[in-house]
C-alpha cells in the first residue's frame, strides 16, 4: 500500500510517499480502506519533534473515513463493506495516512450516510476533542455561558456548533476577518482577539475551552464565575495556576482526547440531526501531504484540512 511515512523529525519535506505491507487485522479490529483522512496540529507537531512518539519511521494520521475491507477475530460490530469514521487510539495507534489502517473496531461508527468520506474524515480527532471538552468533561448544558478560544479553529469551529446544540450562549475569539464564518456557525458574539482584550469585555462565563494555552489560559481564569471551568487542551505552565483557580472559585483541567465509540456515535447523531459539520479549508491527495502540513503550520487557516486518500464515490 502508499503511505506517508518519514525517516526523522524535521520540517514537511522530511515526508515522502512510500510502500509499505498492507495491515493485517488482529482480534478485535477492523482494516479499512482509507478514503480520506484529516491533518491535525497533532501531526505537524508529531512530525517536527516527536511529541509522545519517539519511534521512527513513522507515519502519522489519527482521522480515518472509509470501508470496511476486513475484519479481525471477535468483531461484531462491522462487516466488510461497512463505510466507517473514528478516530485512532491517540497517540499510540496512529498511521491513517495510508490506503489502508487497522485499528479497534470500538475507535470506530458508522459514517453519517448524508456527508461524504472528506466530510467524514475531517470529523474525528478535532470532533471527538470538542465534544470530551464540553460534554464529557464540562457538562455543557442549556443557558450556560460558553468561551471559545479560536473560534473558527479545527476543534473551535466545532465546539460552536456543538455548544450551540447543548442550548448554550457561545461567545467566540477570532480574528476579525473570520467573525462572520464564526457567526455563521451558531455564535451569539464573536470578539475580534487582536483589537479587544476579551479578558475586559466578558465575564460570568460557566465553561472556557482553550486550545490555545500560555497567556490565553491565564487570563480566562478571570472571566470565569465560581464554579465554572477552564477546558485547556495543551498541558499548563504556570505553577500558580492552582492557587489562583481555588482563590478564584474556578476549576481547571487538562484533556487529552481519548479514542471513543460513543462519543463517535454522539457526533455522528449530531451531523444527522443537521447541528454539525466539519468546514474544509483545504484538501489535498495524499501524495501531496507535505503541502497540507504547510499550509496547516501557517496558523491562518479555517477549519480543517484533508488527505484524499481513495476513491471518493460515496
Amino acid at each position: 500500500m502508499r503511505a506517508i511515512s518519514q525517516n526523522t523529525y524535521g520540517t514537511p519535506d522530511v515526508l515522502e510517499e512510500v510502500r509499505l505491507p498492507r495491515p493485517v487485522p488482529g482480534p478485535s479490529q477492523i482494516l479499512v480502506a482509507v478514503r480520506a483522512a484529516g491533518v491535525n496540529p497533532t501531526d505537524w507537531k508529531h512530525r517536527e519533534g516527536g511529541l509522545f512518539l519517539d519511534r521512527l519511521p513513522l507515519v502519522l494520521g489519527w482521522d480515518v473515513s472509509g470501508t470496511v475491507e476486513a475484519v479481525g477475530f471477535g468483531v461484531t460490530l462491522f462487516k466488510p463493506g461497512d463505510e466507517v469514521f473514528g478516530m485512532l487510539p491517540y497517540p499510540y495507534g496512529l498511521g491513517s495516512h495510508a490506503e489502508y489502517v487497522s485499528g479497534p473496531a470500538r475507535a470506530f461508527a458508522h459514517k453519517p450516510a448524508g456527508i461524504d468520506h472528506i466530510q467524514a474524515g475531517a470529523l474525528p480527532l478535532a470532533a471527538l476533542t470538542a465534544y470530551q471538552a464540553l460534554v464529557d468533561t464540562a457538562g455543557v448544558r442549556a443557558g450556560q455561558r460558553v468561551l471559545v478560544h479560536a473560534a473558527a479553529g479545527g476543534v473551535g469551529h466545532l465546539a460552536v456548533q456543538i455548544a450551540k446544540a447543548r442550548g448554550a450562549h457561545v461567545i467566540g475569539t477570532a480574528s476579525g476577518a473570520k467573525h462572520d464564518f464564526v457567526r455563521s456557525l451558531g455564535a451569539d458574539e464573536v470578539i475580534d482577539y487582536r483589537s479587544v482584550d476579551f479578558a475586559e469585555v466578558v465575564q460570568d462565563v460557566d465553561i472556557v475551552l482553550d486550545p490555545l494555552s500560555g497567556d490565553t489560559r491565564a487570563r480566562s481564569l478571570g472571566v470565569l464565575r465560581p464554579g465554572g471551568i477552564l477546558v485547556s487542551l495543551l498541558p499548563g505552565t504556570d505553577p500558580g495556576e492552582a492557587a489562583r483557580a481555588a482563590e478564584l472559585g474556578v476549576r481547571v483541567e487538562s484533556l487529552l482526547v481519548e479514542a471513543d465509540r460513543a462519543g463517535m456515535e454522539a457526533i455522528a447523531d449530531l451531523v444527522e440531526a443537521g447541528s454539525l459539520r466539519a468546514h474544509t479549508e483545504a484538501v489535498f491527495p495524499l501524495a501531496e501531504a507535505a503541502k497540507a502540513h504547510a499550509l496547516g503550520e501557517t496558523g491562518r487557516t479555517t477549519g480543517k484540512i484533508v488527505l484524499v486518500v481513495g476513491p471518493q464515490d460515496a
